[in-house]
């Protein structure tokens, strides 16, 4: 009877007991021989470990023990030759088939004897570095056509297309898609990133978490991940032209949002004093908001203390003697300039010295006008504040985020209005906490395909067209607000320094919710006229009584190659919108939503959408070959 030993497979098949030592091979003390096992509870003895129930090992002996490093006996399966033959018979039905798993079990073949015995030994390939060296069993041996159907099933799995893994959400997708084509986007906090950006934020970085900063991960194999947030920091501080000695940067926040609530958290104690400009004015929720009733309306206000200031009601500007007023009573740890709707530029050399008289940090969130900023196509926050916070998208054109920048090394002395270099004996302590406080106390893993995204866009920021750009951008601005004046219509502070503009309403007899309902819900989703409402004034959007104005901003039709008189035109297209707005408000005064909606098939609405589909199909979106 021939015998075969196969590496893997232990169990024996032909219960035989075979015990034998042969002489030494050599003067050194090795020699060769096979060992019986009945039992796995059988002693162990000197010459092997215990292996199986019932299997044969294979073993090479030496005269000189180590006890500490024993040689490891291998395990042998011993088949009489039908065994044989039928296990030679399946490697060839295998081969037969094609099936390449199957294949790559059948290596080199050794025959040799052993006490006269023909003996063949067949060594099974070699397996991975990383795998176990305990050797399978038979009964868990997966048979190659289903190992092959599982991997089919994994690559079925991963490499569907959207529209055949959910046509649901593809359709729907789809029309988004459409309906941006053919809207005209006057929303100041949205633009169109270009195609590198969204292939970022689709991209296999989303697969990999990375707790911690670069550095200090809390998981293995983020060497390229720590690169691409290391880049993107530095690009972020190039971008804005900013000493990487004096400044630092995180680009992990998840929202603008997100970024101030980690400034509160790592600077202030709960119940702690901050101070923005009141929500109605044209500030953010995110600098603290009440409603009418005393309503917390967002976190800054439910674990701060906050008070706002606000914009002087006749000229629409920041009011500044009482914000000054109200700062040294209130003395705010926190006074934060910047808001969402405010189309002037600030003062920040003002701010500064209030901030010095009240004891304050000084904060900027330059969330709206960050890339006119970075192209310095208006006011620089950084001479003057102690951390600026932006949001990574807007007029940024990049992926939706949030950004903090704070200074860093030795702490400035206040000399008048202006800060100046100290003696660098008391240092800046927003760093470390900051960066605490967005992680772990805020936030979990960054979002790397986000950060790739961002290191994109700020790469562009800093590139000459860029500043062209934004030059286009505050040029469309001045022609939209020129051309809404030439109409007869009425703007907050009567014009723009940056990229948006306020329209009263007003003076067209539009006041209140209806307004509200007619032209930002009825001809925004009938028409596709996209811009976002506001206050004014310390008015609006709290109470229906109150007025309203619309916040238009040039920076996303821009990015579709939208030019001065492309803005002329849209003028009158805002203005026909109000016009239907008017008249419908005339005709029916206030309006549930569920009548407004059934207004989507009145003639007028049915000739402006037409109009609006038919202007904005001239013009490419950004990221889309059509």
């Amino acid at each position: 009877m021939e015998v075969s030993a196969l590496f893997a497979r232990p169990t024996v098949v032909a219960s035989r007991c075979v015990s034998c030592y042969c002489r030494p091979l050599t003067n050194n003390g090795l020699s060769i021989g096979f060992l019986s096992h009945v039992s796995a509870n059988t002693p162990n003895n000197n010459r092997s470990s215990k292996i199986a129930d019932d299997s044969i090992s294979f073993q090479i002996e030496s005269r000189i023990r180590d006890s500490l490093h024993p040689i490891p006996s291998i395990p042998l399966q011993l088949m009489d030759q039908q065994r044989e033959n039928h296990h030679h018979f399946q490697h060839a039905e295998n081969n037969s088939s094609g099936n390449k798993d199957c294949k790559e079990d059948e290596e080199k073949v050794e025959e040799f004897r052993i006490l006269g015995h023909p003996m063949t030994l067949k060594r099974k390939r070699e397996l991975d570095s990383g795998s176990s060296t305990t050797l399978p069993s038979k009964g868990f041996r997966v048979p190659c056509d289903e190992m092959e159907s599982c991997r089919n099933a994994v690559r079925a799995w991963g490499n569907q297309s959207l529209q055949n893994a959910d046509p649901d959400i593809f359709e729907i997708m789809e029309k988004e898609k459409e309906r941006q084509f053919k809207g005209i986007e006057l929303i100041a906090s949205e633009n169109f990133v270009c195609k590198a950006v969204m292939e970022a934020l689709g991209s296999h970085l989303t697969n990999k978490y990375s707790e911690g900063v670069p550095g200090a991960r809390y998981y293995g194999g983020n060497q390229y991940i720590d690169e691409i947030e290391t880049l993107c920091r530095e690009r972020a501080l190039v971008a804005f032209g900013l000493d990487p000695e004096n400044w630092g940067v995180n680009v992990q926040p998840y929202s603008c949002t997100s970024a101030n609530f980690a400034v509160y958290t790592g600077l202030l104690l709960p119940g702690d004093r901050i101070m923005g400009l009141d929500t109605p004015s044209g500030g953010n929720t995110s600098h603290g908001c009440y409603l009418p009733n005393g309503r917390k309306v967002s976190g800054a206000s439910i674990f701060f203390e906050s008070l706002p200031y606000k914009v002087n009601p006749q000229t629409g500007y920041v009011d500044y003697d009482k914000l000054e007023e109200k700062a040294l009573d209130f003395r705010p740890k926190i006074l934060i300039c910047g808001g969402s709707s405010y189309p002037r530029e600030w003062d920040y050399a003002r701010f500064r010295q209030i901030a010095d008289k009240c004891g304050a940090v000084l904060l900027c969130d330059m969330a709206q006008i960050s890339g006119l900023i970075a192209a310095k196509e208006c006011a620089s926050p950084f001479e003057y504040c102690d951390i600026v916070t932006s949001t990574t998208h807007k007029s940024l054109r990049g992926p939706r985020g949030g950004i903090i920048f704070y200074r860093r090394g030795p702490k400035l002395r206040k000399r008048g209005m202006h800060l100046n270099q100290g003696d660098g004996s008391d240092r800046y302590d927003f760093e470390e906490k900051i960066n605490f406080a967005v992680f772990p106390a805020l936030q979990g893993g960054p979002h790397n395909n986000h950060i790739a995204a961002l290191a994109i866009a700020l790469k562009q920021v800093a590139a000459p067209e860029y500043k062209t750009y934004m030059q286009q951008v505050k040029k469309n601005a001045q022609a939209l607000s020129s051309a809404l004046l030439r109409r007869n219509c009425r703007l907050i502070t009567g014009g723009t320094d940056n990229h948006m503009l306020l329209w009263d309403l007003r003076n067209l007899g539009l006041t209140g919710m209806s307004y509200l309902h007619v032209v930002f819900i009825l001809i925004r989703f009938a028409a596709k006229l996209c811009c976002y409402h506001v206050g004014v004034c310390g008015t609006g959007l709290f109470n229906a009584v109150y007025s309203i104005s619309g916040d238009i901003s040039t920076p996303a039709m821009t990015s579709r190659g939208c030019f001065e008189a492309d803005f002329e035109v849209m003028a009158e297209i805002l203005l026909r919108a109000a016009q239907i707005a008017s008249s419908v408000q005339r005709e029916h005064g206030k309006l549930p939503k569920s009548f407004l909606k059934g207004l989507e098939n009145n003639k007028e609405i049915i000739d402006l959408r037409k109009r609006v589909e038919s202007f904005a199909s001239q013009f490419a979106m950004p990221g889309f070959d059509g």
